[in-house]
């Protein structure tokens, strides 16, 4: 014979259902908010270290970067946002050495899984704390990371 539910035992469990739902409602009204007010507290955000936010290429003062041309991120890249074009030269010793030309990379197809700096040998890219990447051209989110930047929000 199968268990029927009787009126009175099922307004019983609708009133506990109904006590459950306003419990955690009162427990969630009366919780501390953590609400960011941005832009307004730009000055005093801040991230997590472990934020990742847009590719850089760090250049030291002469405008050198330690990219050595290899092509192991844009392998790594599991949606083709990186791609490097470079040119192979002859040094002064005889030896063939790889040299970058460009190094463009599409923010806009990033999916921030961090595949590319894991895969950098000499750690020539990193991630930087910048997240405000609203533009009204999506061509402007092709970056061209070979070439210094001197802005942080000012793109080439």
């Amino acid at each position: 014979m199968k268990d029927q539910k009787t009126y009175p035992g099922t307004i019983v469990q609708a009133i506990v259902s109904l006590g459950t739902g306003l419990k955690t409602t009162l427990r969630e009204f009366f919780t501390r908010k953590v609400t960011e007010q941005y832009p307004e507290n730009r000055r005093t955000l801040v991230l997590p270290d472990r934020f990742r936010g847009r590719l850089t290429m760090p250049h030291d003062e002469e405008g050198r970067h330690k990219c050595v041309a290899c092509g192991l991120c844009q392998m790594a890249c599991p949606n083709g946002t990186i791609r490097i074009a470079s040119e192979t030269i002859t040094t002064e010793e005889g030896k063939k050495k790889k040299l970058l030309t460009a190094y463009e990379y599409n923010l806009g197809s990033c999916i921030f899984c961090q595949l590319c700096t894991n895969a950098c040998p000499h750690g020539a890219i990193t991630f930087d704390q910048e997240f405000e990447n609203a533009v009204f051209d999506r061509s402007k989110l092709i970056i061209d990371l070979a070439q210094p930047c001197e802005h942080p929000n000012i793109t080439h």
